[in-house]
């Protein structure tokens, strides 16, 4: 009887293990939302399910610990997927087409985690350095694993960037459109209130830097959001806007390399880095015991 295997977690040698964890992620992550919700099925069902009006900070809190656990998590990374699935087994309901949608209808699971690959590629070209051709390539492949751990068949992801870039721009042409989740999350206006356990000064001082803060964030989405679903999601970008996305991406790409492992990798990442680089130095293969720390 042949054996089946299951999904592989990612080793530290990895892409995503390098950049999934840094904190730029949270500078990237937003576009890659607005491309999932602006398929009507995701939209509609992050509308009618998700609780990210009544409890944005918890809800990006969960899902973002969700992901690190994806890349992170070693054999906890199996169990996450499968608690996800089951999670997203009850979402349901009609888009604004008049379609009916399951979250786990495979051609929409299968979007919502093919949007990571256009973003991270730019969002390395803007705020870290572009990926080499035979890294997007490793990149592309890492999704595909991680994919796997999402439960998401092989038979629902294009098998290669070659294959991947017909297979994008068909979903931006036929299927994407404004869907009342983009437009909140693509509004500067859109109320937001202070984090959870924010200071009593910066809860006075919340209203006050709410406003350029969401401009800020409205303007790096716009601006990592690849241009063929800017155009078809209608969301301007100038040349200046542009030039001024540059100048913001040289002064990350030279401050995030020269902060503290603490500062520039996130809680999860970072702890996982940590365990991986003890293992490294630990001399197992000679048969001797760990050095001490001193």
């Amino acid at each position: 009887m042949k054996a089946t295997t299951g999904p592989t977690p990612l080793a530290p040698d990895t892409i995503l293990w390098d950049i999934a964890g840094d904190v730029r992620l949270l500078l990237s992550l937003p576009a890659a939302l607005v491309l999932q919700v602006a398929h009507p099925a995701v939209g509609a069902g992050v509308d009618d399910h998700s609780v990210f009006r009544t409890d944005p900070w918890g809800r990006a809190e969960r899902s973002l610990e969700s992901l690190q656990l994806w890349v992170y998590g070693g054999e906890r990374a199996i169990e996450e997927g499968r608690r996800l699935r089951r999670l997203h087994k009850t979402i349901s309901g009609t888009d604004s087409r008049g379609r009916s949608y399951h979250a786990l209808t495979p051609a929409y699971y299968a979007w919502v985690h093919a949007t990571a690959y256009p973003v991270f590629l730019r969002a390395a070209r803007y705020l870290s350095r572009p990926l080499a051709p035979d890294d997007e390539r490793r990149l592309y492949d890492e999704l595909l694993q991680l994919g796997g751990i999402l439960g998401i068949h092989p038979r629902d992801m294009p098998k290669t960037p070659e294959e991947f870039w017909p297979y994008f721009d068909a979903m931006v042409d036929r299927e994407l459109e404004r869907t009342a989740v983009v437009d909140e999350l693509l509004d500067p206006r859109r109320p937001v209130p202070p984090p959870p356990g924010a200071g009593a000064l910066l809860r006075r001082l919340w209203p006050v830097l709410r406003r350029p803060l969401a401009r800020l964030h409205v303007f790096v989405t716009a601006g990592l959001l690849p241009p063929a679903a800017r155009d078809r999601l209608g969301v301007p970008w100038t040349s200046r806007d542009e030039r001024r996305l540059k100048r913001l991406g040289a002064v990350v790409r030279t401050v995030v390399p020269l902060l503290p492992e603490r500062l520039r990798y996130l809680p999860t990442a970072r702890a996982a880095r940590a365990r991986a680089a003890a293992t490294a130095h630990t001399p197992a293969d000679r048969g001797g015991p760990a050095p001490r720390p001193r």
